[in-house]
């Protein structure tokens, strides 16, 4: 199903028993995320704040908080839609009339998924051109030495003055006062490079939009790792199977989904830059303070009731790991793609989506595993993997403990650890320099001998699967049963 607004999904978080309502009134200033902070990590249910100190709007965080709610907030499961993506990475022209009949209904779905231009929308019911202040909403502050209170959620639409094609990222936006924000996109995310592309050309006022409570497959579209030619709205589209509806903002040449909660309008001027932060980060440090340009903003909308959406980060598990998670899955044909030596790959909740991934391949010629590292590597946001661990097929790298047991028992620092210098995540406080450090690869597959392992490398200890269900029959037959969770054997 595709969500029509966020209230919409609200009620189905809570129908399903996700969700609380917090009836008591709640500061913004660190209390919401104390609060949160701890059901996060309990691995509770999303929390409306009905009553946020200093706005008269509702609050809503932890929406995305555990696989469940991500499988309600795409209306399905990651992996299906991983499926679905591989059935049109595989699509081949039709061999005959049946082929193309079953074709059929794959192209119907696909002709409704373009975002499409409508009149106006829920997002428009109020506009406010002039007595507007941004600091009516509920926007929190997160951490103590923030530098303030920071939208840490939005959707955040660009244009590019270079070739008119738009990005939708997800930026953080910090208060400077009621009518500024200070624009916060990374030297490496595209929101940045049309910042660049508008002081090439002189221009003093890109204009920016951001909206803030949308329907939930719209703000997930907007954490996707997406090449620069594929819309997100498109994506959103693909998700949802029909196509998001834009209306065009009442003071930018821009379009917004029609179905967000509120709309913030504006132009970022490329040389007036100002320091923002520091922000705590989900590295669990503080980002430091930097120069980044300023948003000016000329204008906001919203419904007549209006649901505020936010998120916390900070040291995992946070909420922003499902997301990651999903992410995970459903970009994994995509990665097979260009690597079919991939079976699966696993961005562990410790590594915070860049630090750390597990890559499990067919090994298929010697040095197989540094091609695969050095791949990785070139693959869009995938250069700021830290560490990449490769192991062979039969190692399942969803079991964090299998993929370090394999790595202390099969490789050998000397021979196997692949260091290389390159860019860096600009949250990477440990590089030499902002944006420049190094990264590892470590090869953990069987050593063969044409990568210079002389000796006979050893039969690993597995039993037959006839004798796996002998035992287990018998284990039936005796009412034995193991601790939930747990496993007979890590190579089962």
């Amino acid at each position: 199903m595709a969500w029509n607004s966020l209230a919409e999904f609200v009620k189905a978080l809570d129908d399903a028993g996700e969700l609380v309502r917090v009836r008591a009134e709640v500061d913004p200033l660190l209390e919401i995320t104390e609060i949160c902070d701890r059901v996060v990590k309990a691995r509770g249910p999303a929390l409306f704040f009905e009553h946020v100190k200093g706005s008269r709007y509702p609050l809503l965080i932890n929406a995305f908080g555990s696989p469940r709610r991500m499988e309600l907030a795409l209306g399905r499961k990651p992996d299906e839609i991983a499926d679905e993506i591989r059935k049109l990475i595989q699509l081949k022209p039709p061999a005959g009339f049946f082929e193309k009949i079953k074709m059929l209904p794959l192209l119907g779905r696909l002709a409704k998924v373009p975002p499409k231009l409508v009149r106006s929308g829920p997002c428009q019911e109020v506009v406010k051109t002039e007595d507007f202040d941004v600091r009516e909403l509920p926007i929190i502050k997160c951490w103590p030495e923030d530098g303030g209170r920071t939208i840490t959620l939005p959707l955040v639409i660009t244009k590019s003055p270079v070739d008119g094609r738009r990005n939708v990222g997800m930026y953080r936006l910090q208060v400077h006062d009621g009518r500024t924000l200070h624009f916060h996109s990374h030297i490496h995310h595209d929101a940045a490079r049309h910042v660049r592309e508008a002081k090439a050309q002189g221009v003093k006022g890109m204009e920016v939009a951001v909206a803030i409570g949308a329907p939930p497959e719209l703000t997930y579209a907007a954490t996707a790792p997406l090449p620069p030619e594929i819309d997100e709205m498109l994506f959103a589209g693909f998700i949802r199977g029909q196509g998001v509806e834009m209306v065009k903002c009442k003071t930018v040449d821009l379009e917004v989904p029609a179905a967000a909660e509120f709309v913030i309008e504006g132009y970022v001027d490329p040389d007036d830059m100002r320091t923002e932060g520091p922000f705590g980060d989900h590295t669990g440090y503080y980002s430091l303070a930097d120069k980044y340009p300023m948003l000016h903003i000329t204008a906001i909308t919203h419904r007549r009731d209006p649901i505020y959406q936010t998120i916390i980060v900070g040291t995992p598990p946070m909420e922003d790991t499902h997301l990651g998670k999903a992410t995970e899955r459903i970009f994994l044909p995509m990665i097979q793609m260009i690597l079919p030596e991939v079976i699966d790959f696993n961005f562990p909740e410790f590594g915070i989506f860049h630090n750390f991934v597990m890559v499990r391949i067919k090994k298929q010629y010697p040095m197989h595993a540094h091609k695969v590292m050095h791949a990785i590597w070139g693959l869009g946001q995938m250069m700021f993997s830290k560490f990449i661990v490769v192991v062979d097929e039969h190692v399942d790298v969803q079991d964090e403990q299998q993929v370090f047991f394999t790595m202390a028992n099969c490789v050998d620092p000397r021979r196997d650890i692949c260091i290389v210098d390159g860019p860096v995540d600009v949250l990477d406080h440990a590089g030499p320099r902002p944006n420049v450090g190094s990264k590892m690869g470590i090869d953990a597959t069987h050593k063969w001998p044409e990568e210079g392992y002389d000796r006979v490398w050893p039969e690993r200890i597995i039993m037959s699967d006839e004798i796996k269900q002998q035992v287990e029959q018998r284990w039936e037959e005796l009412g034995i049963k193991l601790p939930e969770g747990r496993k007979w054997n890590p190579y089962r």
